[in-house]
């Protein structure tokens, strides 16, 4: 039950943003939207990952890190229902309390990982991750042909069916066995704060994110700007979610085990790259293998940043104090990509301008990968520490 739980709630962490943008034209016309205000509804997810992340720590050592992912599923779940309610505000204001929700969760994960699964990090964080895609691509897929059978409130409302379902599944761990307060939250910030390693994890956590996330809001959107049709646009953004398993199952257990990171943050990135430079130049031209190639780099990348969450700190409440602040700071830089390449295309009318930054982005991604990536003391954490005569 314990690992079902963790499953189904690493799932519900993508859905509710990812299922907006194969259904982002049809909201749009519905409620009349530009793409900026359009863009924004990721956004305004993206802007609760950063600024509401230090809220979990302060729910994980009051209520402990099961009952604050029980409370996560719950709030997640009513926030989808408002978004699909009626209306302008009830979309903004469903986006923001499903983005509260996930922000909590994103920053609990890491602290789960460490807390039920201390001597299998690389593996746990694997399932996790590759949970976490699986929803995204799940939700990529499947909004269009239920949109067009049922409409997109519908669409969009399903999932709050699937946080429903992890949260029963989940409540037996709030309840009986791992309820209990997480210690040393307050004196890990300190600690934390002080090290260089958080700040290069950090930035590598927001600049990929930053990529993930505008192709994530505007993808489907520029397929179909491209002339393909609303359907082939969502599969293409599916599979570009669904090969992310690949390297969500392969980087951290490979990785994981690396003295150091940093060869497969260069590998990860340059597939990014090239993914990118793919979409720009022949969107129509072989787009099955541009979406094949981000998702490889995609992938490896968010699994490589949350990876070195869990690597870079030597407890649970160090984990969740890590991810707090580097979730909270990499977030809010990210939040700025789905609205500002919104704008970017509305005043210039191409996808131009809009990739082009994002192939700036993801150049400064690499160079601080490679610093957070390269061994940094007392960072491998998740192995044993030896004695002595060991050593």
């Amino acid at each position: 039950m314990l690992v079902v739980g963790f499953i189904l709630a690493a799932l519900n962490l993508r859905p509710a943003v990812a299922g907006v943008s194969p259904l982002l034209n049809e909201v749009m016309r519905d409620l009349r939207l530009g793409p900026a205000a359009g863009g924004a509804i990721t956004t305004v997810m993206m802007v609760c990952f950063g600024l509401l992340a230090p809220v979990a720590p302060a729910l994980a050592t009051r209520l402990g890190l099961d009952r604050t992912v029980l409370l996560g599923l719950l709030v997640l779940s009513a926030g989808v229902t408002l978004r699909v309610s009626d209306g302008v505000v009830a979309l903004y204001a469903g986006s923001l309390l499903a983005g509260t929700a996930i922000a909590v969760m994103n920053v609990v994960m890491p602290g789960l990982v460490k807390q039920h699964f201390p001597h299998r990090i690389g593996l746990s964080t694997s399932v996790y991750v590759t949970g976490l895609v699986g929803g995204a691509a799940c939700a990529s897929a499947f909004m269009v042909p239920i949109e067009q059978h049922y409409g997109w409130r519908t669409a969009a409302g399903s999932l709050s069916v699937l946080a429903l379902l992890a949260a029963l599944v989940w409540s037996p761990q709030a309840v009986r066995r791992y309820g209990r307060p997480l210690e040393g939250g307050r004196r890990a910030y300190a600690m934390l704060l002080r090290r260089r390693v958080t700040w290069y994890v950090m930035l590598f956590m927001g600049l990929q994110s930053f990529t993930f996330w505008l192709m994530l809001a505007w993808l489907p959107t520029l397929f179909r700007d491209a002339g393909m049709p609303a359907e082939q646009a969502g599969y293409l953004l599916a599979l570009t979610n669904l090969i992310q398993i690949v390297s969500t199952i392969t980087v951290p257990l490979c990785a994981g085990r690396a003295r150091t990171q940093v060869p497969f943050v260069v590998i990860a990135s340059l597939f990014t790259i090239a993914g990118y430079l793919g979409v720009l130049y022949a969107p129509t031209e072989s787009p099955w293998l541009w979406m094949v190639v981000l998702g490889l780099g995609q992938g490896g990348n968010i699994s490589l940043a949350l990876l070195l969450i869990a690597l870079r700190a030597p407890d649970p409440a160090s984990v969740t104090a890590l991810s707090a602040v580097t979730q909270s700071a990499g977030y809010l830089i990210a939040a700025l990509g789905p609205f500002l390449i919104g704008l970017l295309h509305q005043l210039t009318g191409t996808w131009t301008l809009p990739i082009a930054l994002g192939l700036v982005v993801c150049g400064l991604q690499l160079v601080v990968g490679v610093l957070a990536g390269r061994p940094h003391g007392t960072g491998r954490v998740s192995a044993p520490a030896m004695h002595p005569g060991q050593a």
